[in-house]
């Protein structure tokens, strides 16, 4: 039996609503929006986060045609509980305060002031000298929009929410992971974005981890009840 859209979809959107509340992703785009247009930041940051799960998602339908489905489906099984146990150890060593908070706020800030801390008698010609040396894509996009895409994607590659994804492509509806991601990620980058630092300061880091540690364990013994095709 062919894995379902709406098992797909349902799973995705929890699974990355409780990967990203909280994570450094969630706090960069709440401090960038505090500093840059909002349109711009939160366009940069949904769009690398976009591109990313549909990434993670062709990788994850790939992987059933160069091992077979039944291996994927135990790898994703023990995804899924490693995960599960990682996520609930992590929340049980947190004390409650926002650590990851302090330290994405901390990087950003050296990142912001050693580029306020350039010269700003620049000749009007040396300006236009560095416009025309801009990169192709900086000449389309805004600077702002391109920090904010970068910072997000090459801070969710490797992240547990993304290897979760491949895992779960593999084993359930592709179009129905992509779907529920991208849902579940417009969501979260919104709330951060207009919710600003003060949001994301009152997040317990602890009860996510826990939450998503549940989840997971969930997600892991629903896996391995069902077989390699998806029948209970």
């Amino acid at each position: 039996m062919a894995p379902s859209l709406l098992g797909g979809f349902t799973k995705s959107l929890a699974m990355t609503v409780l990967s990203e509340i909280g994570d450094k992703t969630f706090f960069a785009a709440a401090i960038l929006a505090m500093r840059h247009p909002r349109k711009l930041v939160l366009s940069g940051c949904l769009s690398a986060l976009i591109v990313m799960t549909a990434l993670s998602a062709c990788l994850g339908w790939a992987a059933p045609n160069l091992i077979s489905r039944k291996w994927t489906h135990h790898v994703t099984t023990l995804l899924f509980f490693g995960f599960g146990i990682w996520s609930l150890w992590e929340g049980f060593k947190e004390d409650g305060d926002s650590e990851e908070l302090a330290e994405v706020e901390a990087e950003l800030d050296a990142a912001f002031k050693s580029n306020k801390g350039e010269p700003k008698n620049k000749s009007k010609a040396n300006e236009d000298t560095k416009k025309q040396q801009r990169p192709f894509l900086m000449q389309f996009f805004s600077p702002i929009f391109i920090k904010a895409f970068s910072i997000t994607f090459f801070g969710e590659w490797g992240d547990k929410s993304q290897i979760a994804t491949i895992g779960l492509a593999a084993d359930e509806n592709p179009f129905g992971v992509v779907l529920g991601g991208i849902i579940a990620q417009a969501l979260c980058t919104t709330a951060a974005v207009l919710g600003g630092k003060s949001l994301a300061s009152q997040i317990s880091e602890k009860m996510v981890e826990l939450s998503s540690g549940v989840l997971f364990l969930l997600f892991g013994i629903m896996s391995l009840l069902s077989g390699p095709e998806g029948e209970l």
